[in-house]
């Protein structure tokens, strides 16, 4: 059985993908995905998300504001962490974010950005929930704060890695942080990070399919959805040498230890 980690169901548009959410979820239990953990960008957003995937025992849900929604959020840095300890509280939430820095799309809002970072850190370490990271072009940044806020102690995931082998592995040697892999590891011009995906440990992978966006091959060019996270797993078998169904069990049991109330 697969998890797929990380995925947006309220933002899949049924018409593009010819099914309603009922649809969805029954196209993943089809491809053996048990679980999906569906990730919240915007507070704002937060509560229509939560009510939409409400039927289903098998969809988690996580809160918080993603880097480059940090401007789109109507209230003010302090309400904006009041709110967010208030709603990351919810017994349904086992995470927060996603949330971390983006230097390469909006570079200008880069210190709104950590100042919003820091507070879903310090979240993250007061409600005991890990965190969702996502980071671009902003390595340093992201693991200095990281260490400074010991985010350690709740622990975490680096979501649809693309950056170094350098950074997940002091991502895992330093705060014992899971790495996730989507369909990017699929494309054909993504060698390193297939190079990456081969030298790091399994027992330290996730995978996720980060739909709507990034469907992996063999199904570029459609609208992603969860069903599709077995392609995923297939990509990181072919990569490191191994059976499909080690990669389903060990990612599957990343999932549960760090997701711990899934």
């Amino acid at each position: 059985m697969f998890v797929d980690s990380h995925c947006h169901l309220d933002r899949i548009d049924p018409e593009k993908v010819g099914t309603d959410l009922a649809g969805l979820v029954e196209n993943a239990r089809k491809n053996n995905v048990e679980h999906m953990l569906c990730v919240c960008v915007t507070l704002d957003e937060y509560p229509q998300m939560r009510d939409t995937v409400s039927a289903y025992d098998n969809v988690s849900i996580s809160c918080g504001v993603h880097p480059l929604y940090v401007n789109e959020e109507s209230m003010g840095a302090d309400e904006m962490a009041a709110k967010l300890t208030e709603l990351a509280s919810e017994p349904r939430v086992v995470a927060i974010g996603e949330t971390g820095l983006d230097y390469f799309y909006d570079p200008d809002s880069k210190v709104k950005q950590q100042n919003n970072f820091e507070q879903h850190i310090a979240v993250a370490g007061q409600l005991n929930k890990p965190l969702i990271i996502h980071t671009r072009e902003a390595r340093e940044d992201t693991l200095a704060m990281l260490k400074q806020g010991h985010a350690d102690k709740p622990g975490g995931v680096l979501h649809c890695f693309t950056e170094s082998y350098e950074m997940a592995k002091e991502a895992i040697d330093s705060l014992d942080f899971y790495i996730s892999i989507s369909g990017i590891a699929s494309f054909r011009n993504a060698s390193e990070l297939r190079d990456t995906v081969k030298a790091l440990p399994l027992d330290k992978l996730l995978i996720e399919t980060d739909s709507p966006w990034l469907a992996p091959v063999p199904h570029r060019g459609k609208v992603n959805q969860p069903a599709y996270v077995t392609d995923v797993a297939k990509c990181v078998a072919d990569v490191k040498g191994i059976t499909l169904e080690e990669v389903a069990r060990v990612t599957t049991e990343n999932f549960y230890k760090l997701f711990k109330a899934s």
